[in-house]
């Protein structure tokens, strides 16, 4: 029997009985979950997470009375504790979403998906997977351990961040045709933190795979356009792939790409109907690793499950260097922690790291002369 300490608590606030009522049956399915208490809206639910000091809270966005989001803003600041949104597959719920993630969440999941018989399981598994991850995540609980410390210690600095190690990789960079990246659990906010940062001319487009669903991809681009100086956008079939471009795959489609000649084209298609990730970094990967006649930098990063290893086997089988995060700063090392144990990673990078890596590829090209010509085969 598993004792006290080993059990994740977790509260749920939504103003709909009905999803307090799954939530709570699907997370309790799992001997490891408990679900301590339940809340009709904000107000509730903090009065809730001050009495049982959960482990982890699931909120919705859309309630009456306090709403999601300014809920979250008084969790953060008063009682910090890790926060998964539930949010609905709409546009609006959406960019409240990436709203929640600037405030403190997590991760999040989609409602809509618990309402249907046919991917119950599915949205079952995924649910109870996220809020173990989570709450198991020791680069979660430092964070929020940190947070109450700041809080009880009335804003002492109690942290210092280390300068980021340089990454000397001179030798490959030249060589490369593209950068390919694979994310999930945490990634939003990840991205957030690295695409702002690179410069205007940044000389290697940059595919992305984000697991999202519809709408969310879509609503993340054009966040991380707003806020940067490359151009970044949800790819689109058949468009052109360009310097400076950062595309990031649909959510629910899947992205390839393809050789039409002269260029690298895009391919947004439907994808095998065995795929477990809609998209999938390893096809997006693979594909890349095909059509590009060079090497590429390939990019894992937080994230649950093992999505990408197989691109990468690819990216290193043809010259390609890759870059994992490290355990450190990832949200839930699973991705990079996969490539890793398949000997696939060629140096582990924090966060910070890996924009201090990405800024050195530029530099190291625009030294060169070369022209940006990725887009472009060779």
């Amino acid at each position: 029997m598993l004792s006290e300490e080993n059990i994740v608590k977790v509260v749920v606030i939504d103003d709909s009985a009905f999803m307090r009522k799954s939530l709570k049956l699907m997370l309790e399915s799992d001997p490891e979950i408990r679900v301590v208490g339940t809340a009709r809206d904000g107000n509730e639910g903090i009065e809730k997470i001050v009495a049982l000091k959960p482990d982890i809270v699931t909120l919705d966005i859309e309630m009456p009375g306090m709403d999601g989001l300014t809920a979250l803003k008084i969790i953060m600041e008063q009682v910090p504790v890790p926060v998964l949104m539930v949010s609905s597959l709409t546009t609006e719920s959406a960019q409240a979403t990436l709203q929640a993630f600037d405030l403190g969440a997590i991760d999040f999941i989609s409602k809509d998906l618990s309402y249907s018989s046919i991917n119950i399981r599915n949205i079952k598994d995924e649910l109870i997977e996220k809020v173990k991850q989570i709450a198991q995540s020791s680069l979660i609980r430092t964070r929020f351990r940190m947070r109450r410390l700041v809080q009880s210690s009335q804003g002492k600095t109690i942290y210092n961040r280390p300068e980021p190690k340089k990454i000397n990789f001179e030798s490959v960079v030249l060589k490369f045709n593209a950068i390919v990246l694979g994310i999930s659990t945490g990634g939003p906010q990840a991205l957030l933190n690295i695409i702002p940062q690179l410069p205007e001319r940044f000389p290697l487009g940059i595919g992305i795979v984000q697991h999202m669903p519809p709408h969310f991809t879509k609503t993340l681009a054009e966040r991380l356009n707003s806020l940067s100086k490359v151009r970044v956008k949800e790819a689109e079939h058949g468009e052109v792939f360009e310097p400076g471009k950062i595309l990031i795959a649909p959510g629910g489609k899947q992205m390839a790409f393809s050789n039409t000649g002269s260029r690298v084209t895009v391919d947004i298609s439907d994808g095998p109907p065995d795929s477990v990730y809609r998209p999938s970094a390893n096809i997006m990967m693979t594909s890349a690793s095909t059509v590009f006649p060079g090497p590429l930098l390939g990019i894992i990063m937080t994230g649950m499950g093992k999505d990408g290893v197989e691109g990468l086997k690819q990216i290193k089988s043809k010259g390609g260097y890759v870059i994992g995060q490290n355990e450190e700063s990832c949200v839930v090392y699973g991705m990079p922690r996969a490539a890793h144990e398949e000997g696939l990673v060629d140096s582990l990078q924090s966060l910070d790291n890996i924009v201090t890596t990405l800024e050195r590829v530029s530099q190291i090209w625009s030294k060169s002369r070369i022209p940006a010509g990725k887009g472009e085969v060779q």
